[in-house]
């Protein structure tokens, strides 16, 4: 059961190191007080899957697709979100 657990938190990481084209789900927000509540209202909640769709030429922001709609995110709020890349 230990071994799973430490896979699972290994294919974790942060939506801001998410390339480009590539499909994660939401694991969790470590954001808090009016951001977290903000992006939980956008959709980023635990079980969602999001799309990078495209950064910006500096690479801040990246839009993300999200529950059909386009997000932006600058790369400090992303990086407050945990997300599990999936397989291609």
């Amino acid at each position: 059961m230990k071994s799973s657990d430490s896979a699972d938190h290994a294919a974790t990481t942060t939506l801001d190191r998410v390339g480009h084209g590539c499909r994660c789900r939401v694991a969790g927000v470590r954001a808090a007080g009016a951001l977290r509540k903000r992006v939980l209202a956008m959709g980023m909640v635990p079980g969602t899957e999001v799309e990078v769709v495209r950064a910006a030429p500096l690479g801040d922001p990246t839009e993300y697709r999200v529950k059909g709609y386009c997000l932006s995110l600058r790369r400090a709020e992303a990086s407050l979100i945990e997300v599990v890349p999936e397989g291609r």
